[in-house]
């Protein structure tokens, strides 16, 4: 039987466990409501200049090339050239067999002298029946013929005058056609109508090409003046509204390795490739325009090797800036924040990513009334949280990015990491800054 004794102890130690029960859930409840702080890394809004650039791929082509094709059909009997072989302005390049155009012009030849005989012929009998007309003419007006004796003189006369004026036709019609065959014979051969290099010979001696003066014929050889190239360039749509004649690119050739170029932008296309084509099945293909840029230097470039430029489109000297991947996007507020006018549902990074690509990325911007939309914004600095800035961007290059409204001079803003700037980070939140870590914000966008 209990003492009274241990009935005591034993409440007291069942009031004890419930204590601690109470104290530990109190604790439990203070811990899930403190709040992890966020690990970033920040920064100063600085000025600095910046040059915004389109990237493009291509290829290297020659400023001036021209096909050679066939414009008359037969075998080819003399190729006196062979690839890569400089020639001059003049020069023989190909001979066709000749002898059925030999056979034509001297068939020609001779009816065109026929028909001048003709036309001699013609022209006498004319003089024949105008003077018998005239001599007639005068004995009718004496009254010493008939009127239908005059009437025959004057057919006879009639008929001369249109078979001279036919036999000259002929004559026309003779020399027109022994002149095509004289241009056909002389077509036979081909000589360059350039100084250059030949770049491509598709054909050898003893093959048959075909060709009329109605449509391309055979396509024997390129040639081309490879001391003058150029980069012809894809750019999308969205980009090219940036680019004019005139201005400065770098181009990056493959071939030449830790080499850049100089280039001038000198053409831009002012319709898309496959414009006017019928896009049966609905294609998908981004629009893209060519551009052409001169390349300055001169090196042993040959077509169709592959380049990327980078071309230099707005400059800003001594303008806001913040690193490109602090900006991103956040819905706007209920309450209606003041949101910029440009804005875009990808963060900077990942436009610029995007960009350099070739991919195009569309800019929405937010117009008055338009609800639901994200605007750009940047995180600053608020004591040991953060404050979300709506900013207006002007332009940006692969580092930087333009600060027009929202930001001043000196203020501390989040730079990294990544995840924590496109994800994490929301208006008000606690963060604890920590040193920068490229290598670790450099796996984290590739994990993203």
């Amino acid at each position: 039987m209990a003492t009274p004794k241990s009935k005591k102890r034993r409440k007291i130690f069942i009031f004890a466990v419930i204590g601690l029960v109470l104290v530990a859930l109190a604790l439990v409840a203070v811990f899930r409501k403190r709040e992890t702080a966020i690990r970033v890394e920040t920064g100063k809004v600085t000025r600095t200049n910046i040059m915004e650039t389109v990237v493009a791929n291509g290829r290297i082509q020659p400023v001036v090339s021209v096909k050679i094709s066939a414009e008359v059909s037969g075998e080819i009997i003399e190729l006196p050239v062979k690839e890569g072989q400089r020639v001059k302005k003049g020069d023989r390049l190909v001979r066709i067999k000749q002898d059925v155009y030999e056979a034509s012009r001297r068939s020609l030849e001779a009816g065109y002298r026929s028909a001048l005989s003709g036309q001699s012929f013609a022209e006498a009998s004319l003089k024949k029946a105008d003077l018998e007309l005239k001599r007639n003419e005068e004995l009718f007006h004496n009254k010493l013929i008939s009127d239908s004796t005059y009437l025959e003189f004057q057919t006879a006369y009639d008929m001369a005058k249109a078979q001279a004026e036919s036999a000259r036709h002929q004559v026309e019609v003779a020399a027109a056609s022994l002149s095509r065959a004289e241009e056909e014979l002389a077509k036979t051969t081909i000589v360059s109508p350039l100084t250059g290099t030949v770049s491509k010979l598709n054909l050898e001696v003893g093959e048959r090409v075909a060709g009329n003066t109605m449509m391309a014929g055979t396509e024997i050889m390129t040639i081309a003046e490879l001391n003058e190239m150029e980069a012809r360039v894809d750019i999308g749509e969205v980009d090219i509204v940036l680019v004019s004649v005139g201005q400065k690119a770098t181009l990056e050739v493959d071939a030449f390795r830790d080499r850049t170029f100089k280039g001038v932008v000198t053409e831009i296309a002012n319709s898309s490739k496959g414009a006017g084509m019928m896009s049966g099945g609905g294609s998908q293909d981004a629009t893209k325009f060519e551009v052409r840029i001169r390349v300055a230097e001169r090196e042993s470039f040959r077509p169709g090797m592959s380049v990327t430029a980078e071309i230099e489109t707005r400059a800003r000297t001594n303008v806001l800036c913040v690193p490109v991947q602090c900006v991103t996007t956040r819905p706007p507020k209920s309450s209606g924040t003041n949101a910029p006018s440009t804005n875009a549902t990808l963060t900077a990074s990942e436009k610029l990513e995007r960009r350099t690509q070739g991919e195009d990325t569309k800019l929405d911007s937010n117009k008055p009334g338009d609800k639901g939309k994200p605007i750009e914004v940047v995180f600053a600095m608020d004591g040991e949280k953060v404050k979300m800035v709506p900013v207006k961007r002007g332009i940006n290059d692969d580092t930087y990015a333009e600060i027009i409204e929202g930001l001043k001079e000196g203020d501390e803003i989040i730079t990294g990491g990544y995840k924590a700037i496109s994800r994490e980070l929301e208006d008000g939140k606690k963060v604890r800054k920590e040193k920068p870590d490229a290598k670790k914000d450099k796996k984290e966008q590739q994990k993203k």
